[in-house]
């Protein structure tokens, strides 16, 4: 008989700064469960995301693959034909699976691996799952809800920055009631002796930043503590930081008085601060659920978010632009499976797209052959790693690297072409400069690490790079191959080609063929 294998809890957060975490000693955010999960868990201080926004992060995630392989760098997008995820994966291999909460995806990708799919948010790829706005109808609470927009300003309102206590409990949340979603499913995959693997998705701490009231009143805007690079010269720094930085000191987007950009920001971390404690207790919720069912050795449950975002950082209320901090590339990642994974923190640099193929050897099952990420559940077990390991941000025309202790950003020559017309690139010791305050590639002795960044990224590219075909041919379909529906070709090739009565019309079939309609 084959050992039974363990449930999965994957829980996601949006926009979760790294550093603002209890057990990491932030001086004023309380995270009760996340500080629980880190005790009693592995936690990991150099986890590192493919990619600085919410799609192309989450595809990476979800495929274990690298954007410029799977090719998603913005919001939303076209269903990536053929393309797996783990959930699929474990789906194949005997596991009922469940997305819920905002997932964010391409089209009707990740509703096709699912035993149960809801999505939360209403400002995704294939629009807000009925269920929750249901949920909020039936209870009167539709023109309350406050995820995408503060509903009194109106259009001023939509994905606003500036923060208030949200006019929904916490049991209306969207995290509150995806927990409870997920534990109906969870308890019914119980009750047919089936592993699950569950993927809870939570909209927050991502703005709108409006936490259920008595979370935002955990946090006195007089005591609040701002980051030691709020306010600086920002000197050397990218110049679309610089200007960013400068939008929002400048820019009327408080929506609340005082009006002041001081005012505003701490009204904004007071809202941010809420929102991770908000989440942090759906969180808890869940925890006392598999401690209730007595599930912890039977678990593994895993939390890390989608990217960071700068929580006032170099004076930035919210991510962008991401590539150029590690407040944004680097992410909190903690994993727990009762007394499997002892208590345990790693410097190691792991990736967002570790997860899928980790979870497989966890699970006894085959890898995902399409992922990029590695298997690191050597280092979950309390072995050691590769310490020169690299962990790889992109964005189209920029990209981020960290290796050792030193970040490092590249961005091409003419980027910045009237203010560094020789090229700007950004290097940061992290050990010595945690705050990116002192980039390092103006100072020549550093010449020679910036030149072996330069050929690290120029390896990664080359090595990394999943080819349609070889030659010679190297690629084989094999079992884990996801079906691809072709359209039907003939019926619209004929479409095309015919006139009213049915009959080929010679100039249709000549414009079609000319433009290679297939």
């Amino acid at each position: 008989m084959s050992p039974k294998k363990p449930n999965i809890i994957f829980i996601q957060s949006d926009q979760h700064n790294a550093k603002v975490l209890g057990y990491k000693g932030h001086p004023n955010v309380k995270t009760p469960a996340l500080d629980r999960m880190a005790n009693e868990g592995v936690s990991f201080d150099n986890a590192i995301t493919q990619n600085p926004i919410c799609t192309p992060s989450r595809v990476s995630w979800l495929s274990g693959q690298y954007c410029h392989n799977h090719g998603y760098y913005g919001l939303a997008g076209a269903n990536p034909n053929g393309l797996p995820t783990f959930l699929g994966h474990f789906r194949k291999n005997g596991y009922r699976t469940a997305a819920i909460g905002k997932s964010h995806c391409p089209d009707s990708w990740v509703e096709d691996d699912c035993d149960l799919f809801y999505e939360t948010s209403n400002a995704c790829s294939t629009g807000r799952a009925i269920e929750y706005k249901i949920y909020l109808e039936k209870k009167g609470l539709t023109a309350l809800d406050d995820y995408v927009r503060l509903p009194e300003f109106g259009s001023a309102g939509t994905q606003a920055i500036d923060a208030r206590p949200s006019h929904l409990k916490f049991k209306d949340s969207q995290e509150a009631w995806g927990v409870r979603r997920a534990i109906e499913f969870m308890e019914q995959s119980l009750a047919n002796d089936t592993p699950f693997m569950t993927h809870l998705s939570f909209s927050k701490p991502h703005q709108c930043y409006t936490p259920a009231k008595k979370f935002w009143d955990l946090y006195n805007k007089s005591q609040l503590v701002l980051p030691p690079n709020a306010d600086w010269d920002m000197k050397n720094k990218a110049p679309h930081l610089i200007s960013e930085a400068k939008h929002w000191r400048e820019r009327s987007w408080q929506l609340f008085e005082p009006k002041t950009f001081e005012a505003g920001r701490l009204r904004k971390l007071q809202g941010y601060l809420g929102n991770i404690s908000h989440m942090d207790h759906a969180i808890g919720k869940l925890l006392t659920w598999l401690d209730t069912k007595e599930l912890n050795e039977e678990t593994i449950i895993i939390y890390s978010s989608d990217h960071g975002e700068y929580a006032c950082e170099h004076g930035i209320m919210e991510k962008s632009p991401g590539i150029c901090s590690d407040a944004v590339t680097r992410i909190p990642m903690i994993w727990r499976w009762g007394n499997k994974f002892k208590h345990r923190n790693v410097k190691n640099i792991v990736e967002a797209i570790d997860l899928g193929n980790t979870l497989c050897a966890l699970s006894g099952i085959e890898s995902i052959e399409t992922s990029d990420g590695r298997d690191i559940s050597n280092l979950l077990y309390g072995e050691e790693g590769d310490l020169n390991r690299i962990g790889f941000t992109e964005n189209i025309w920029s990209k981020s690297l960290r290796k050792g202790k030193y970040r490092f950003v590249f961005y091409p020559k003419d980027f910045f072409k009237e203010a560094y017309p020789n090229g700007f690139y950004e290097l940061y010791d992290l050990d010595e400069d945690r705050w990116e305050m002192n980039n390092l590639f103006f100072d020549k002795k550093y010449v020679p690490i910036i030149n072996d960044f330069e050929k690290e990224l120029l390896n990664w590219m080359i090595t990394t790079i999943r080819p349609k075909t070889t030659w010679p041919p190297v690629a084989k379909v094999t079992s884990q191959a996801k079906p691809y529906h072709k359209k039907n070709v003939t019926n619209a090739y004929k479409k095309n080609i015919t006139n009213a009565d049915g009959k080929v019309d010679f100039k249709l079939l000549y414009k079609t063929n000319s433009r290679n309609y297939l």
